[in-house]
């Protein structure tokens, strides 16, 4: 069976946005677009709505990109299992009340038992000063934390 791999809204936006002149950025395009290609068809893929609501923000034309690449994608829901997780996660004070949707991403993943959570929020997601505080907190509430990193990471061989 397939791993299950939640994507948060950084891939659909790296993936379908025009090259950047940052030079880092346009690394990361790249690097998704490569690992999109190659690698997808190796996991079962999932997203929430939390995802759909921050792709289809911003200029129409590129959100109707977006949403077009996770249109198959199925989603997973909003539960109080997940509600209370990403609570505790942000009574922690490991991520920012600012960062609320950061915290609920990192929650929907890891209550709906994905495998992996892949990011480009290297600040409040994919933070490995963060990570064990993470773990900690997601087996508090019953869950085991997904293993949270970027596409470059999961590239494979």
């Amino acid at each position: 069976m397939k791993p299950r791999l939640y994507l948060e809204t950084t891939i659909p936006s790296y993936l379908t946005s025009r090259p950047s002149r940052d030079l880092i950025v346009a690394g990361h395009q790249q690097i998704t677009r490569e690992w999109w290609e190659k690698r997808t068809g190796s996991f079962r893929l999932y997203v929430s709505q939390l995802v759909i609501d921050e792709v289809s923000a911003g200029d129409p034309t590129a959100a109707r990109e977006r949403l077009r690449v996770l249109r198959h994608i199925p989603l997973l829901d909003i539960t109080p299992q997940v509600a209370e997780l990403a609570t505790g996660i942000l009574a922690a004070g490991k991520i920012p009340r600012k960062a609320a949707t950061d915290a609920a991403h990192i929650a929907i993943a890891a209550a709906h038992g994905m495998d992996f959570l892949v990011t480009w929020n290297c600040v409040h997601i994919a933070n490995a000063a963060i990570a064990k505080a993470l773990a900690f907190i997601c087996r508090e509430h019953a869950c085991e934390c997904p293993v949270i990193c970027t596409p470059e990471e999961l590239m494979g061989e």
